[in-house]
């Protein structure tokens, strides 16, 4: 067995100075530490912001089950945002068994605590029948509650219930009003969907030029870009609606998608590549990208390979 290498103590100093160096000059490390004596000293909203840098290893060593465990003494001391955070973890199985029951539970109590996500995401598991009894009028109060409590993620999500008429009497005027709301408040899916009203003329005057504007909003975001948002972008410069046509610059967008993980994303660019739309037909380039359609999700792919 080799023999472990041994640094000259100088050296092994000098190491020892850069480490002590780079952790007093990363304010995120250094709040890490101050965060494990408050927790330690009984602040349970410091276990709470403790728990989300665990669960993420930012500046400490990832460790999900401990994450867990600092997101329940948060949540048992009164705050809410820990009881929706452990739900979080509950419902995909982070550092745990999937407990679907239970991430309905600490959501409700997230919820009933001032946690506007925890309505969210609990209007999210009665919309999809996920843990909870089948019950979509249950989710739009919830969506509504969280909306009100200025969540746009819950604008948004009630819009989408105005749409389609599940659970709230169909009115695409309402969905516009709260979709806008969800674009105003930069939830950028809120922006996609209120651009395709513009694109469909539901609920609103159609204005393709304004479904552009807004498809371009949540598509370039730089915090978190909204990949229907550029997959209906292109959708509009492959068929020259609202903007010049060019299959270039749609490729190029359902290219973004896809490398996302956008699954319809890469169904569309396969499509162009198979018929040979704006690109030279290419059999292979096609199948790639229904083959990666299919992995990420999107059923109509599967069916073509």
């Amino acid at each position: 067995m080799p023999k472990a290498l041994s640094l000259p103590t100088s050296h092994a100093g000098v190491l020892v100075a850069i480490a002590v160096a780079l952790t007093a000059c990363n304010p995120r490390a250094e709040e890490a530490r101050e965060l494990r004596v408050a927790c330690a000293d009984g602040n349970v909203a410091a276990c709470n912001d403790l728990g989300q840098q665990v669960g993420q290893g930012d500046h400490v060593l990832r460790d999900r089950p401990r994450a867990a465990g600092l997101f329940q003494q948060a949540c048992d001391g009164g705050v809410a945002e820990g009881c929706v955070r452990l739900g979080r973890m509950h419902q995909r199985g982070w550092g745990m068994d999937t407990d679907l029951a239970g991430a309905a539970d600490l959501y409700q109590e997230g919820c009933d605590g001032g946690a506007m996500d925890g309505c969210t995401n609990l209007g999210l598991l009665y919309r999809d029948s996920v843990g909870v009894n089948s019950d979509v009028e249950l989710a739009a109060p919830l969506f509504e509650q969280a909306c009100d409590g200025d969540a746009m993620e819950g604008c948004s999500h009630l819009g989408g219930l105005y749409e389609d008429g599940v659970g709230v009497t169909l009115d695409p005027t309402q969905a516009a009003t709260l979709y806008k709301q969800a674009c105003d408040g930069n939830y950028w899916e809120g922006c996609s969907q209120l651009g395709v009203l513009y694109a469909t003329g539901a609920g609103v005057t159609q204005d393709y030029v304004q479904a552009v504007s807004l498809y371009e909003q949540s598509c370039d975001s730089a915090q978190a870009p909204n990949m229907d948002g550029c997959m209906n972008l292109g959708g509009l410069y492959a068929e020259g609606s609202g903007v010049g046509q060019d299959y270039d610059r749609a490729l190029e967008l359902y290219g973004r998608g896809c490398r996302y993980g956008h699954g319809e994303s890469c169904f569309r660019a396969a499509e162009m590549y198979a018929d040979g739309i704006g690109v030279g037909r290419d059999l292979q380039q096609a199948a790639w990208r229904m083959r990666r359609a299919c992995r990420h999700g999107y059923r109509p792919a599967c069916r073509n390979q």
